[in-house]
């Protein structure tokens, strides 16, 4: 499929079963999983989240593709990004991303979410690709506002969180608008 994907700043490879580590030093932390259904993770938790994205990789079809993400400079991983693909018939993926709290603000979550979009139309030759995040997740909305992606609405009560029923935001980019930004 793909090895790497390559930005400006960052690296993303597929996810190994020792970044369980690098993994848990984020998703341990409450701020990482404010908007939520897990964490924070425990170290079992987070080896079992690597473990189990290992094996999806082997799926055939496969569907989900989880990256980790590393820094050019130093090769220090600061997060994830994930692509989902939805719905193979009507070409549609979902992406996602966290990175570690102590890099927050510095453009690595937009950088992350532009590498998993071109990811999707170029490699897994897409038509429509989407993301979600909790109205309250401000940082997130600006960075898929950033990216391109025009917010289609709000979905009311549509994810079980720690602190009950969340509300989510939808944004979504065709292949048309993608210009590789």
């Amino acid at each position: 499929m793909v090895d790497y994907l390559k930005g400006e700043n960052v690296i993303m490879r597929e996810m190994e079963e020792k970044d369980w580590i690098d993994v848990h030093e984020y998703a341990s932390q409450p701020a990482v999983c404010r908007y939520q259904p897990w964490g924070p993770n425990n170290e079992e938790e987070s080896e079992l989240f690597v473990k189990q994205v290992i094996k999806d990789a082997k799926n055939n079809p496969r569907t989900r593709f989880v990256f980790a993400v590393f820094l050019k400079g130093n090769g220090k991983m600061i997060g994830s990004g994930e692509f989902n693909i939805r719905d193979y018939s009507n070409k549609a993926g979902e992406i996602g991303y966290i990175i570690n709290p102590g890099y927050w603000g510095m453009g690595y979550a937009t950088e992350v979410a532009k590498l998993l979009i071109g990811f999707g139309f170029e490699n897994l030759n897409l038509h429509r690709i989407y993301a979600t995040c909790d109205p309250r997740n401000i940082g997130s909305s600006k960075v898929l506002e950033k990216i391109g992606m025009a917010k289609e609405g709000r979905m009311r009560e549509d994810l079980l969180i720690k602190d009950g029923w969340r509300d989510s935001l939808l944004y979504s980019i065709l292949v048309q608008e993608w210009s590789g930004k």
